[in-house]
């Protein structure tokens, strides 16, 4: 059925996608298909808190329902928090779905999927198994009533994208479209941003073999100059790092530590971003900015920026890129899309 029978009732669909911020992200473009082929529907999403300004981003998305494990389990004694979990739980059974979709796969994202409630013929639909290195709990295909199996090395964003497809009856033949806003020239920018053209580098995550080295990032800086570098961090040792880079770099800046909403800013204004394999880089191409990503230590096929030229992707797991490589990537998308 790859289009809703005028008689029909629009679909109300559940996402349920709760983490981490790139799998948040990949998950987006499931949006945009239903969309396509389902106008009508109404399209709600279930994610962790800190997450939810990313996903109202996404015109198309209806109801978001804020899930706040990681703030909950440290307070579970409490009556407020055991109170606040209540009141979760009561907000997502109010509405009936005719399809509820889990593609993360967890043991918690199945528990959610099983507390939603179905129309009547409505399904809950999530995979049948995981990709290769995924978290995927096959305890999750409990709650299922239709589990979809995918080869193990599917891109992470075609994963979500396959599994919907696949209970709704359509077929994915189009580049990814993560519904985000475009670039808007008078959008007002905040003093941190500055307003010459910039190059951010995503440098920081937690795992240090997915980083570049240093040195890499300091050289890349020099031959790169008199672009501005604005370095953001997450974490204190993030920052101690930024300072690192900052203290070689003559046209480098940390940044005052952001908010979500405003990181996702910084990636969307940048004229160039770099970045080792993290969300902040993943939402940065997202928005098609052009954007060189660097693997280290992860599979190349499992997350890279397949759905725009702007995107160009470095190394493999075990092989990162050189300074040289990086630069001429750099330089050719400066060239071929100059900042405005």
């Amino acid at each position: 059925m790859a289009a809703q029978a005028g008689a029909q009732a629009p679909l109300k669909i559940l996402l349920v996608r709760v983490s981490s911020l790139g799998d948040v992200l990949h998950n987006l473009p499931i949006v945009a298909d239903i969309a396509r082929h389902y106008p009508d529907a109404t399209i709600d999403w279930v994610v962790e808190e800190g997450y939810t300004s990313l996903v109202r981003l996404n015109p198309r998305v209806n109801a978001i329902f804020p899930f706040a494990l990681r703030r909950w389990r440290k307070s579970l004694g409490k009556k407020e928090t055991r109170a606040e979990i209540a009141a979760f739980f009561r907000s997502l059974r109010q509405t009936r779905y005719d399809y509820v979709f889990d593609t993360q796969g967890l043991l918690k994202t199945g528990i959610i999927m099983g507390a939603a409630r179905l129309a009547p013929g409505g399904q809950k639909v999530g995979l049948a198994n995981g990709s290769e290195g995924s978290g995927y709990e096959g305890i999750s295909r409990l709650f299922h009533t239709k589990s979809i199996p995918l080869d193990p090395r599917t891109h992470a964003v075609a994963r979500g994208r396959l599994v919907a497809a696949a209970a709704l009856g359509y077929t994915v033949d189009t580049p990814a479209d993560f519904g985000l806003p475009e670039v808007s020239g008078s959008e007002p920018r905040p003093d941190w941003m500055g307003e010459a053209p910039y190059c951010v580098y995503f440098h920081g995550t937690a795992r240090d073999a997915k980083k570049w080295a240093p040195e890499n990032w300091i050289a890349l800086g020099h031959a790169l100059a008199p672009m501005p570098i604005l370095l953001p961090w997450g974490s204190p040792r993030e920052k101690a790092e930024a300072e690192q880079l900052a203290a070689s770099l003559p046209n480098a800046r940390v940044l005052p530590k952001l908010s979500m909403g405003d990181a996702t800013l910084l990636a969307r204004h940048a004229a160039l971003v770099i970045g080792v394999d993290t969300g902040l880089t993943h939402i940065a191409a997202a928005f098609v900015r052009p954007t060189v990503e660097i693997y280290a230590d992860s599979p190349l096929w499992k997350t890279e920026g397949n759905w725009s030229p702007k995107i160009i992707n470095l190394g493999d797991k075990g092989a990162p890129p050189g300074v040289p490589e990086v630069l001429a990537a750099a330089r050719r998308l400066l060239t071929e899309h100059p900042p405005a």
